[in-house]
């Protein structure tokens, strides 16, 4: 599922290292990461990508998954606490446990483009789903005068209180009192239970009119929800057809989103970057991101198997 970039030379290292830290850096792979048909788009949804590319603060989170995959004893020691807890144990919770495994889907600038805001603005609240070790959450936070997140993983939990972030329970968040300004739910649709029942509660707790949802979607969409050590297929299974990262993403702005009271505003191709370990320096998936705000019209029923 996960690629990994593979540098196991010292030179080779040392030479990948500078490369990426030098804002012209660009290689082929990198480049794939970003790339779209425009044409292969559906119409209502082309005049809405927007074209991401390679910047600072993601050269610099592979810089630093670089130098961390080259800790030989510390990966050891990770290889090995993996082995032995992952028939028990979810890996998001070893990770948290081991405190690796950070995650990187936007940078700050990337996330005021997408949501066309700038440095300056400001709102009320944030909640991030599935907010793992809050790294992403770090991106958003300084545009909001309250953070909220939701994990299952009790690790992952340490790391977000540590952070100063206000944790909801799963069957909490869409309970409160308030709406938020902006939902995050980032590269869970796919991996929880109930998607659709999810966008219903994203939905309903956004707040009216300028709420906006940004979400992030693995592609190919493959959904499996992992129970303790093992993956399983969720409750809902959501239907995405199409072949291509085009097909899929439009199919997913004119069907699922449109038909769960969606609308489209953007949308952009990033790489979903994961920290490696002694055999890869950095994982990376095929993200589509897209930014979304509420409107009146439901049909969720023809979603599901």
């Amino acid at each position: 599922m996960w690629t990994g970039k593979y540098v196991r030379s010292p030179l080779v290292r040392s030479l990948f290292v500078n490369m990426v830290s030098e804002s012209e850096a660009t290689t082929t792979e990198t480049q794939e990461w970003y790339r779209c048909c425009p044409d292969l788009l559906g119409e209502s949804v082309r005049p809405l990508f927007m074209q991401s590319h390679l910047d600072s603060d993601t050269k610099a989170f592979l810089k630093r998954s670089v130098e961390k995959s080259g800790w030989r004893f510390t990966q050891l020691y990770h290889s090995f606490v993996s082995t032995v807890l992952s028939p028990m144990v979810s890996r998001t919770s070893i990770n948290g446990f081991l405190g690796r495994g950070s995650m990187f889907v936007f940078s700050a600038e990337q996330f005021q483009r997408l949501l066309q805001i700038g440095p300056e603005w400001r709102a009320e609240r944030l909640l991030d789903l599935g907010a793992g070790d809050g790294g992403i959450t770090e991106v958003m936070e300084a545009h909001f005068r309250e953070v909220y997140a939701t994990e299952v993983s009790l690790p992952m939990k340490w790391h977000l209180q540590r952070r100063n972030y206000k944790i909801l329970g799963i069957d909490e968040w869409q309970q409160t009192d308030f709406q938020y300004d902006v939902i995050s739910c980032l590269n869970l649709l796919d991996r929880c239970d109930d998607p659709l029942h999810l966008l219903q509660d994203i939905k309903r707790s956004l707040v009216p009119g300028t709420g906006r949802l940004i979400l992030a979607a693995v592609l190919p969409f493959e959904p499996y929800v992992e129970v303790g050590g093992q993956w399983q297929h969720p409750k809902e299974h959501l239907i995405v057809k199409g072949t291509t990262w085009e097909e899929q993403v439009t199919n997913l702005s004119n069907e699922v989103f449109k038909r769960m009271g969606f609308e489209l505003e953007a949308v952009t191709r990033l790489p979903y970057l994961c920290e490696g370990d002694m055999f890869h320096d950095y994982y990376v998936l095929d993200d589509a991101v897209f930014v979304l705000k509420a409107s009146n019209n439901s049909e969720e029923s023809a979603l599901l198997f």
